[in-house]
């Protein structure tokens, strides 16, 4: 069953968590991660996604690991993705039916 409200984009927990929390500014963290303050801002604005090299990074600065990130990227995008293929993926038979006739 589909959530009816898309996951959080872990660009807004960075944005709205996670610099509160560090006390820190885009430039000075963007620096600690090694990417630009463009790339950075991307992410805060929910316009790019977090990457599996971007997660590694901030799973190391932040102590918490890439898995984090990766997994939270893909629950928002996988239910971006669900709702954009929502009238074509009931038209779409499974493998298994098509054996079973």
């Amino acid at each position: 069953m589909m959530r009816k409200r898309s996951p959080t984009h872990p660009g807004a927990i960075l944005r709205e968590d996670v610099f509160p929390t560090l006390g820190i500014s885009v430039t000075e963290f963007s620096r600690h991660l090694g990417i630009s303050r463009q790339t950075l801002h991307a992410v805060l604005s929910e316009k790019s996604a977090i990457t599996p090299e971007l997660a590694l990074r901030l799973g190391t600065f932040l102590g918490n690991g890439p898995q984090l990130w990766i997994e939270m990227q893909s629950k928002y995008d996988l239910w971006h993705a669900e709702i954009k293929l929502k009238k074509i993926l009931p038209k779409i038979p499974s493998f298994s039916g098509l054996l079973a006739a």
